[in-house]
């Protein structure tokens, strides 16, 4: 079973998003690209939601590790965190994708072993900074 991380920040929402996209660099993640979900929701919908954003990020070493492994484990790429409200809380989450690669069938558990472990790692280093 793939669980997921999950924790409350105790700061502001912009605050919180500045904190993972800065963090996550700083332990070697490549940001790629924030996106406010609620506003989208807005501009496209019509809709008011409460605040939700995506930040996506990459670790070369890592990707092509999991690439290595199966070519398919691309379709889960890239790695995610939320930032999200939530009755009043800030709430940051993120799932291991190379943990559900093999769950799906997208690669050999056996094979991505390796890859699960260096990737936890290092998303554990930037969690427990948050």
């Amino acid at each position: 079973m793939v669980d997921f991380l999950k924790k409350e920040m105790n700061m502001d929402f912009d605050e919180a998003v500045e904190k993972v996209e800065k963090i996550i660099q700083e332990e070697g993640f490549s940001h790629m690209l924030t996106k406010e979900i609620d506003k989208i929701f807005k501009k496209k919908l019509g809709v008011d939601y409460s605040r939700y954003t995506i930040i996506l990020a990459c670790a070369p070493e890592f990707a092509k590790g999991a690439l290595d492994v199966s070519k398919n484990v691309g379709l889960l790429f890239p790695c995610s965190f939320v930032v999200y409200e939530d009755e009043g809380k800030v709430i940051v989450s993120h799932v291991s994708i190379m943990k559900i690669a093999p769950e799906v069938g997208l690669a050999p558990a056996d094979e991505m072993q390796p890859v699960i472990e260096m990737t936890g790692k290092a998303v554990h280093k930037a969690w427990d900074r948050f």
